[in-house]
């Protein structure tokens, strides 16, 4: 596990190695029985691990952050990143009851006391005002267009803060809405980083948060994916 992700470009202690090794046999076991994952085991440290920790290996988190991670299904990029940094505040969030109990497993496991995990539409913590724009970063690893995942996150960021979508190649035939879509949300599309080492055409798209999200945003659940923004 260790060396590969050194070889990936993230170096990482003997406890986080030994932790997210706890995390990769209990997400093995958990998906005999539920959805969770179709990489296979062995290459979960590489597509999984690597892949949620190298924008941070990379200086685009800062330490004592709060983060909230939208969608985050089994766990990535937040869990992988709440192991490797305990001074991280990070909150999980999931549409699905199961993946959240297979998460609060594993926190209560490895006695991760920086995580929250809730059971939540992305929508509907946009516009929870215990979440809404109270994070430094909200984050996506997910099969979205980066309009749509952008009306989920960036309700959910303080201003001066950041979204980060983790993407592949096909974002370059989506730049164009997101600009758009940033700028409705009050978000400003920045840069769009290449991430080695995990794949070709692997990046994180960095959004800033310029100033509060419209009320209206995010709209009703459904409504961002069906209705996409910025086109």
């Amino acid at each position: 596990m260790k060396e590969i992700l050194k070889a990936a470009g993230v170096d990482v202690s003997d406890k986080v190695c030994n932790d997210l090794a706890v995390y990769m046999d209990m997400l093995t076991e958990w998906n005999k029985v539920m959805d969770l994952t179709n990489v296979p085991a062995e290459e979960i440290p590489l597509r999984h691990f690597a892949d949620s920790l190298l924008p941070y290996a990379m200086g685009m988190i800062r330490r004592g952050s709060s983060l909230a991670d939208v969608g985050t299904g089994a766990g990535f990029p937040g869990l992988p990143l709440a192991i490797a940094d305990p001074s991280l505040k990070v909150t999980l969030i999931d549409a699905l009851q199961k993946r959240c109990d297979f998460l609060n497993a594993v926190c209560e496991k490895l006695g991760l006391r920086n995580v929250t995990v809730l059971h939540l539409r992305a929508e509907d913590a946009g516009r929870d005002k215990k979440l809404r724009e109270k994070f430094d970063y909200a984050v996506a690893r997910a099969v979205a267009p980066l309009n749509v995942l952008e009306e989920y996150l960036l309700p959910l960021v303080k201003a001066g803060g950041e979204a980060l979508c983790w993407k592949g190649p096909a974002v370059r035939d989506e730049m164009e809405a997101g600009e758009n879509a940033a700028a409705i949300l009050g978000g400003k599309l920045e840069t769009v980083t290449a991430v080695p080492g995990v794949g070709d055409g692997h990046c994180v798209v960095r959004i800033s948060k310029m100033h509060p999200t419209q009320k209206e945003y995010p709209r009703k659940s459904g409504t961002p994916a069906k209705k996409p923004l910025g086109i």
